[in-house]
């Protein structure tokens, strides 16, 4: 059998059985958890028992549990398949590192009900070659910018070059999503707002007279993210993080609407082309969309439905250089941004991240305007794929 090689990496013929997504297991619901169990159980295959348990777990929050299970499937195999559509027409192989959701983008929630069909290889920072890959027609990097991941894409990097396929996204472009490094990339961008942004050694932090915002670089969902208003909450924030020695110290910008609110946009970038995929509002200045009771209020929800319907001749329009530019700032094919707009009507970015969730499975009863919007997300994430593969990108 003639295997292809482009330099030390081989495509060969890899079988494999498709493990339940975490997309589809979300869809179940915690009352099918027995269920799931039960069928994981019956697997002889050890990688893909472990892997299963590890979606199984993860998807309804015991990420304890679910790196245990993930771990101890890695030892025994490095490549999972993870959606299998009955009919196939694109083959797309994601690059992965060990983590959660919060580690790799979760591309299963993209390609949900596509024939698009999804296998993850791992790799870790001592990776070797020669590397085996399954045919696949579209490789996507899916590891997402932090301190656990930097090293691994560093060495990805000549990875990449030699790859025997059509790639998406950049290692080195993925880590220009780091919260200091955004904040200097878009320092001369047009009607752009970010918060300027340092790391510093918690030794080297101090009240002065502004209020700031400070967080554990390596965070994420808001862990470890206050606002500090005096010397005294910041020496209780530090004594509160003894291990942590390293932070991302911000300004704090005040971008509360006339109503009280905070708005926050959720963005996603294909292609350049920007999709709104949520709008959350919230009467706290740190806006996640679930705490921000979306689902208790039919005003608000109304007003995300006309914001999300009117979106291409509304917010996306007013600030589509500020959009361009940050796609061609970052260089990456596929982006999520989380964004609001500042009093003086600035785009005021919060962050950038390859890594970040879309879906759409919020409850069709409460949000019934959403699938039809987010399926356009969907279909210009399938034709980017579809013009790597005809080498129109």
């Amino acid at each position: 059998m003639n295997i292809p090689v482009i330099n030390q990496i081989h495509i060969v013929p890899i079988n494999l059985e498709s493990i339940d997504s975490t997309c589809w297991i979300r869809r179940q619901g915690p009352a099918a958890i027995p269920q799931l169990l039960e069928e994981a159980a019956k697997t002889k295959d050890p990688a893909d028992l472990f892997m299963k348990m590890f979606y199984i777990f993860g998807a309804f929050g015991q990420d304890g549990y679910a790196l245990q299970m993930q771990a101890k499937a890695l030892e025994f195999r490095k490549l999972f398949r993870t959606v299998s559509p009955n009919s196939v027409n694109i083959k797309l192989l994601a690059l992965v590192t060990d983590g959660d959701m919060m580690d790799n983008t979760p591309l299963d929630f993209l390609i949900e009900n596509s024939d698009i069909q999804l296998e993850l290889l791992y790799v870790d920072k001592q990776l070797s070659l020669p590397l085996n890959v399954p045919e696949h027609d579209v490789m996507f990097l899916a590891i997402g910018e932090s301190p656990k991941n930097s090293i691994i894409l560093d060495r990805l990097v000549k990875l990449i070059q030699m790859w025997p396929r059509p790639c998406i996204n950049d290692p080195m472009a993925i880590k220009r999503c780091a919260r200091d490094v955004f904040y200097r990339l878009m320092q001369s961008g047009p009607h752009i707002r970010v918060a300027h942004t340092v790391q510093k050694m918690r030794d080297e932090i101090s009240f002065e007279s502004e209020p700031f915002t400070i967080r554990p670089v390596g965070s994420h969902a808001g862990s470890g993210f206050v606002k500090i208003t005096s010397q005294t909450e910041l020496t209780a924030y530090l004594g509160s993080y003894r291990t942590e020695q390293v932070y991302y110290v911000a300004e704090f910008i005040d971008y509360q609407s006339e109503d009280g609110k905070y708005r926050k946009y959720r963005i996603a970038l294909i292609g350049g082309r920007p999709f709104i995929c949520h709008l959350a509002i919230s009467d706290h200045w740190i806006v996640h969309y679930f705490p921000s009771g979306m689902e208790h209020s039919e005003k608000k929800r109304q007003e995300e439905e006309s914001e999300m319907l009117g979106f291409d001749d509304g917010f996306a329009l007013k600030h589509a250089k500020a959009l361009l530019f940050v796609y061609n700032s970052l260089g990456l094919d596929y982006v999520v941004i989380d964004c609001a707009q500042t009093k003086s009507g600035e785009l005021l970015v919060f962050e950038a991240d390859s890594g970040s969730w879309i879906h759409a499975t919020d409850p069709v009863e409460l949000f019934p305007y959403k699938p039809a919007i987010m399926q356009k997300a969907f279909d210009a994430f399938r034709e980017l794929l579809v013009k790597k593969t005809q080498g129109m990108q």
